[in-house]
C-alpha cells in the first residue's frame, strides 16, 4: 500500500521541514521531500500543518489502560498496547516487577502469545526485567519478599529459554552483579543500573562489565552520602561522569522538578536521555485506588495528583504517565527545543535498545511508525507501518 502524507511540518534529526511530503509504500519510509511531490498514491492524507513525527518508543512501561503486563493474560498486554497507542506510542519495551520465578516466567511466555496478536497497538520491541536483583534500601515500590542477589542458575535459565528478554535492571553492587552484568553483555541484553544504592566507584566499575543504561535516573537511586566524615559519590554522580553512560527520566511532573530535568539535559545531552513514561495500571484510568503489578500479587496503590502513590504516601509507587505528556513537559517545564524533546522518545530510544535502523527517525527505509500531533502535543493520528491505528 502506498500512502502519501503531504503538509505536514516534518520533524527531521537536523530540524522540522514546513509543508513536507513523507511518501510511505509496504509499510517503510520511502521518501521525504519539503513539498508535495506530486506522485500518487493509493492514499493521500493532508496533515493540515500538523506536527508529523516518528512514533515515540516507550523503554520502560508496565501497564496502563487498567492493566499490567503482570496480570499476564494476552488480554492484558494487548489493552496496554492499544491504550499508549493513543497517546502516540508505536513501540515499547514491556516490563515485569520484582517476583516469583514462577510469575515472572508466565509473564515472559504470555509476551510470546501476546506479540503474534498484536495487531491494533504499540508494537514490542522485547522484554524489559526489572528486578528482583535489587539493592533493600533502594527497593522503592517493589515487593521486599522477591528482592535477592543474583542467581547465576536461575538468570542463565531464563535467558537461555527467552531470548526476546532484550533488557535487564539490576543493583550493580550486590554480590555476584559484575558477572550478572558480563553475561547480560554475551547475551546482547541491555545491562542497567536500577534500584540501587551504590558509590560512584561500584558504577565505574559496573559499566566495564556491561551496565552501560541508567534505568529511572534519579529514582531509587544513590547520590553524595557520607561515610565516616567523608563524601562519596554515588550512582547519580556516576552516570555524569560516564560520557558513554545513557539514561532514562520520567519526564512526569512528578517524579523529578523542572530543574533537574534541565540538569540532566545540560550534562548528558539529548543523545543519551530517553524519555519513559514508567506508566502503571493507573495511565489513561481516573484517579482512586489500584493495584501495581500483578492482579494477582501485587500491591495496593492510590491515584492522585497524577501520580501513583504508596498507601501510606510516603513514596511514588509509579507513574501514570503518557508519552504526549513527557513531551509537552520537556518543551514547556524544562524548556526544551520540541525536535529535541521529540528525539529523546524516539531516535534516542531507539539507538539504546539497538533498532535504530528500523524505527526512531523518519529516514527512508525506516518503519513508517509515525505521530501525528498539534502545536500543544496533542495526538490526533498514530500509525504503525503506515496503517492508522488510532485517530482522534
Amino acid at each position: 500500500m502506498q500512502l502519501k502524507i503531504i503538509n505536514a511540518k516534518v520533524i527531521l534529526p537536523a530540524g522540522i521541514v514546513e509543508g513536507g511530503t513523507v511518501l510511505v509504500n509496504g509499510g517503510k519510509i520511502m521518501d521525504i521531500a519539503p513539498h508535495d511531490t506530486g506522485v500518487k498514491a493509493a492514499e493521500t492524507l493532508d496533515a493540515g500543518g500538523l506536527y508529523l513525527s516518528p512514533g515515540f518508543i516507550d523503554i520502560h512501561v508496565h501497564g496502563g489502560g487498567g492493566h499490567d503486563f503482570m496480570d499476564n493474560t494476552v488480554e492484558a498486554f494487548l489493552g496496554i498496547a492499544q491504550l499508549h497507542a493513543r497517546y502516540g506510542t508505536t513501540a515499547l519495551t514491556p516490563t515485569t516487577l520484582s517476583c516469583e520465578q514462577d510469575d515472572l516466567l508466565t509473564t515472559l511466555d504470555t509476551y510470546a502469545s501476546a506479540h503474534a496478536q498484536n495487531t491494533r497497538g504499540a508494537r514490542f520491541i522485547g522484554m524489559h526485567i526489572e528486578g528482583p536483583y535489587f539493592s533493600m534500601e533502594q527497593r522503592g515500590a517493589q515487593d521486599p519478599r522477591y528482592i535477592r542477589n543474583p542467581d547465576p542458575a536461575e538468570y542463565r535459565s531464563i535467558l537461555e529459554r527467552y531470548d526476546y528478554i532484550k533488557r535487564w535492571s539490576a543493583a550493580p553492587e550486590l554480590e555476584g552483579a559484575l558477572a550478572f552484568g558480563q553475561y547480560l553483555q554475551s547475551k546482547n541484553v541491555l545491562a542497567a543500573i536500577a534500584h540501587t544504592n551504590a558509590l560512584d566507584t561500584e558504577v565505574l566499575t559496573a559499566f566495564a562489565q556491561g551496565y552501560t543504561h541508567a534505568t529511572h535516573f534519579y529514582s531509587c537511586m544513590s547520590t553524595v552520602t557520607r561515610r565516616h566524615a567523608f563524601r562519596y559519590g554515588g550512582a547519580v554522580e556516576a552516570a555524569y561522569l560516564l560520557d558513554g553512560m545513557t539514561v532514562e527520566v520520567i519526564a512526569d511532573g512528578k517524579h523529578l522538578p523542572a530543574s533537574l530535568l534541565q540538569l540532566i539535559h545540560k550534562i548528558k545531552g539529548t543523545e543519551n536521555i530517553a524519555l519513559i513514561t514508567d506508566a502503571m495500571r493507573g495511565a489513561g484510568m481516573p484517579e482512586g485506588p489500584s493495584i501495581l503489578g500483578g492482579l494477582k500479587n501485587g500491591q495496593p496503590v492510590i491515584i492522585e495528583d497524577g501520580v501513583a502513590k504508596m498507601p501510606d504516601r510516603t513514596a511514588f509507587a509509579g507513574s501514570v504517565a503518557t508519552a504526549d505528556l513527557l513531551v509537552r513537559n520537556m518543551i514547556h517545564m524544562a524548556g526544551i527545543p520540541l525536535v529535541d524533546a521529540v528525539r529523546m522518545i524516539t531516535a534516542t530510544p531507539a539507538r539504546i535498545m539497538g533498532v535504530d535502523r528500523q524505527m526512531g527517525s523518519l529516514l527512508p527505509g525506516r518503519q513508517a511508525d509515525l505521530v501525528l500531533f498539534d502545536d500543544h502535543i496533542r495526538i490526533q493520528r498514530t500509525l504503525l507501518s503506515g496503517q492508522t491505528i488510532f485517530q482522534q
